[in-house]
């Protein structure tokens, strides 16, 4: 379901939001914020026990094995990533970047989010 989920969200609203700009700072906010979200919503699925995507499973089982925290495992895997596309002849652009070294960090900060509001829930 995660990929469905996801492919159909973007269907729907990548002509319904149009983030496109010749403005640096836009560009750079958006890209920003979009990692932040990601990371969030990361979180929120991964607590919630709704199953790994394969990036995800992947993460989380190094994690487990190697006892790094998420967001080093996390950007490790992203950057890795990002070197094999770019040595295959891929684009690297500021937006890649930003994700790379991001969304580790964000991730992170999504699960601790999550977490402190599973303590203040009542059951």
């Amino acid at each position: 379901m995660n990929i469905v989920i996801i492919a159909g969200v973007l269907n729907l609203s990548i002509y319904q939001l149009d983030f496109s700009s010749n403005i640096i700072f836009i560009n750079l906010f958006t890209a920003l914020v979009g990692t932040v979200t990601a990371g969030v919503g990361s979180g929120i699925y991964l607590i919630a026990n709704l199953g790994p995507g394969p990036r995800d499973g992947l993460m989380t089982g190094f994690q487990k094995l190697s006892g790094y925290p998420i967001a080093w495992v996390r950007a490790f895997i992203e950057i890795t990533v990002v070197l094999l596309g770019w040595s295959l002849g891929g684009n690297v652009g500021l937006g890649t970047l930003i994700f790379a070294f991001g969304i580790g960090p964000a991730l992170a900060f999504g699960v601790y989010l999550v977490s402190l509001i599973n303590k203040r829930a009542p059951l």
